[in-house]
């Protein structure tokens, strides 16, 4: 939820290394449970969470290679655009970044998971003393194993217009987990309206219906709180009238809904693949982080950013 900023080119090599994080490196964990259960069937998300997290863990920081036969899918289907698809192309990635980057460092700082989707928002550092990258990497399952991946990474800037960092909890509780699962269906729904009000159709009221007066911003262009967002996108919004927002899905665990969008400045322009992470506490907007990718002219598979 955010104005486009130029991705630097680091980003690219970045990228290029971590389309092998869809690999997988899930060591002792639960058996999957059946399809067939509901989609807020707890040890179902559980198992899939943890899944997601030793396999982004495993195979970019230790360049674990024999998981992928366990629990990436042979036809496993990538749109990070810098990647092939198939579980093979994962295992060469594997061994060749963890040789490039010995001390890399996947850091995980929440996970969220609704139906076979996994959300996982992390501060990507390759190298010790680097800012690195802000990224979401979303994992579909199917059969218990990891079967399609997409991502969005950004650089990490040197600093923030609202003195918040891009992964932190700012609003209270400070805690990383999602809140109550019995929340997740309100929740999604009010977030769902509140992007199709603000983001869609660009009513700036939306703000004043949807968004809390404590709200804090985790985007570094933006100012804090409810004025910050209010100048910041309507700026946006001007600077861009022919502005068109794309929504593609929705991932909701308790008081987190993330939604992963297709932003077009114009038309005929690629624009931007973003994830906006909002967090909601009482029925209104409290918190939000995001990332944002530029849509490359070509990609390594035929499969889109969407």
């Amino acid at each position: 939820m955010s104005p486009t900023t130029p991705v630097r080119k680091a980003v690219v090599a970045f990228m290029a290394a971590t389309a092998v994080l869809a690999a997988a490196a899930a060591p002792a964990v639960a058996a999957p449970r059946p399809a067939s259960l509901s989609h807020l069937d707890p040890a179902r998300l559980g198992y899939q969470k943890a899944v997601a997290e030793r396999v982004l863990k495993g195979v970019f920081e230790r360049g674990d290679t024999k998981v992928v036969d366990r629990f990436v899918r042979p036809d496993y289907i990538q749109h990070n655009p810098f990647a092939p698809d198939g579980a093979e192309t994962l295992k060469g990635l594997a061994t060749s970044v963890h040789a490039q980057f010995p001390d890399a460092v996947y850091g995980i700082k929440r996970v969220l998971s609704e139906g076979d989707l996994v959300l996982v928002h992390s501060n990507v550092v390759l190298t010790p003393g680097d800012r690195g990258q802000a990224v979401f990497d979303i994992f579909r399952f199917q059969g218990g194993k990891i079967a399609e991946h997409w991502d969005v990474g950004q650089a990490v800037p040197e600093s923030s217009v609202n003195g918040n960092d891009m992964f932190s909890t700012v609003s209270w509780p400070r805690t990383t987990e999602p809140g109550p699962g019995f929340l997740t269906g309100y929740n999604k729904k009010l977030v769902t309206a509140a992007f199709d009000q603000l983001l869609v159709k660009k009513d700036l009221s939306a703000i004043d219906r949807y968004w809390g007066p404590e709200y804090h911003q985790h985007n570094p262009g933006i100012a804090d709180g409810v004025a910050g967002v209010k100048s910041g996108l309507g700026g946006y919004f001007k600077a861009f009238p022919e502005l068109k927002v794309e929504p593609k899905r929705v991932i909701a665990e308790g008081d987190l809904v993330a939604v992963h969008s297709h932003y077009i400045p114009a038309p005929g322009e690629r624009g931007q693949a973003v994830v906006d992470l909002f967090r909601v506490r009482g029925g209104k907007i409290v918190e939000h982080w995001d990332v944002l990718q530029d849509v490359p002219a070509s990609s390594a598979n035929e499969n889109g950013m969407f």
